[in-house]
Formats: C-alpha cells, structure tokens, sequence
C-alpha cells in the first residue's frame, strides 16, 4: 500500500442490501489500509441504511456517498471519482458490490500499479482469467463486444468492458472525467479508451469473475445498445486518426 499511497474503492449500490456488508467486510480484510466509499443511488430496499451503518462501525474506513437516485453507473462512478480526488486519495479502484469481482485479488491490481501502470484492470480474457457460473451466450456476448472493441477502436485491450479496475489519481486528473457522459459498458471503454488516447499505461491482469448469487442484474438492452452505437461513432470518427498514426510509423521504419 505505501508504494501506491491512499486508495479509495468505490462500490456503487442500486438494492444491494444483501451484499454490501459482507463485500465491505471482504474489501477492509483484503486490503485493510484502503478506504471504502459506498455511492448508493437512492435504493428503495434499504441498502443506503445499511451503508451508514457500517460507516458508523467504521468512520475512519467506510464513508457513504448518498445520491438523489438511479443515475447510472457511470455516474456513480464520477461523483465517486470526484469524491475521492477531492480527499486526496492517490488510487481510485471500481469495484461492484454484488461479489462478481473478489476483494481477495485487489492486492494484484494494486500491485501491478506499483510496478508504473496508470490504470490497471482486472481482465477476464487475459491468460488465466475466466468466469464462473456465466451462461455460454453472456460469455459469447462479452468476448463478442471486447474483440468488436478491440477491432474498431484499435485498443491494446483484452477486457475493455471490465468493471475491476484501479486508476492513478493523475489519471483521471489527465483524461477530463468531467466530459464524459457514457454509462454501463460503454463507461469502461470510454475511459479505457481516453487513457490509451492520452499515451498512458494500461495493463491487465487477471482475474476470477463470479456471476452474482443474490440479488438481480442492473445489465439491460438499453446499456446494450448504447455501448455499440458510442463504439460504433467513436470508431468510424477516429479512424482517420489511427490511419494517420499508422502511416507516420510505417514512415519511421
């Protein structure tokens, strides 16, 4: 921890009172000098209640971010930002709070920060990474969308829509978080894509993804379909771009 300075997780809640003690409680055991910031979007199931109580058992190390309601994952995940730069954390870490993303492996996105990457993400189609529990056609979908990404983007990036992840705090000081509007999905490759853009260090590392046991999925067609329009766009106008990167390096040879 003292070679990454502070670190801030940021859990987003929608109804997940029946998860959120114990993903707190696996966070602090993991990495026990971390702080953790609960963004709850006004969740009718009580789940904003219990983040308070558990800041209350922990005020030093759980602190609760209550917003007027559902806005989208991306944000939460900006307001958390936010949150966090404005306390001076130097690491920001996505996480959710259903359990898919094991507390127990942050050490290894942390680790690899370490090491000078300026954002880290836990990749489930990297060697040794997978998932559990996923039904074939959900896996069929994400490595579908991953490699459309890869292809039409140009990213360097096996798991672009991963929502494991750990920035540098200059990262997003760097890559104007302020301007984007994505969410769901396509919030992970927006920002993936403006570090990238930015000449900054991304790299993966694995990691086990576990298909949520309680609760239900916040994933729908809308969020979809909203990623494979803003990939589309951003693909067909920054292909010049790339065109152009390409032809100065073949120049350069």
């Amino acid at each position: 921890m003292s070679d990454v300075g502070r670190v801030l997780v940021i859990i987003p809640t929608y109804n997940e009172r029946e998860n959120i003690g114990a993903i707190v409680g696996r966070v602090r055991a993991a990495v026990p000098d971390a702080s953790v910031l609960i963004a709850d979007d006004n969740s009718p199931d009580g789940t904003g209640k219990v983040a308070d109580e558990l800041a209350a058992a922990a005020p030093d190390a759980v602190h609760v971010l209550h917003r007027p309601g559902k806005q989208g994952l991306g944000a939460a995940y900006i307001a958390g930002f936010r949150w966090g730069l404005e306390r001076g954390y130097d690491v920001l870490v996505e996480m959710d709070a259903d359990g898919s993303h094991q507390p127990e492996e942050l050490p290894s996105l942390l680790n690899r920060l370490a090491r000078g990457a300026d954002l880290v993400i836990g990749s489930r189609w990297v060697r040794g990474g997978k998932v559990v529990n996923w039904p074939a056609k959900r896996e069929f979908l994400s490595r579908g969308a991953n490699l459309y990404t890869r292809l039409l983007l140009g990213l360097p990036v096996r798991d672009a829509t991963a929502g494991f992840r750990a920035y540098r705090a200059t990262t997003l000081q760097k890559i104007g978080i302020d301007e984007v509007m994505s969410q769901g999905y396509c919030f992970q490759i927006d920002l993936t894509l403006r570090t990238v853009r930015h000449g900054l260090r991304v790299r993966e590392v694995p990691i086990t993804f576990v298909d949520r046991t309680v609760g239900a999925s916040k994933m729908s067609r809308s969020i979809m379909v909203e990623a494979l329009w803003r990939i589309t766009f951003w693909g067909l106008t920054g292909f010049p771009e790339r065109l152009e990167r390409r032809r100065a390096a073949r120049s350069r040879r």
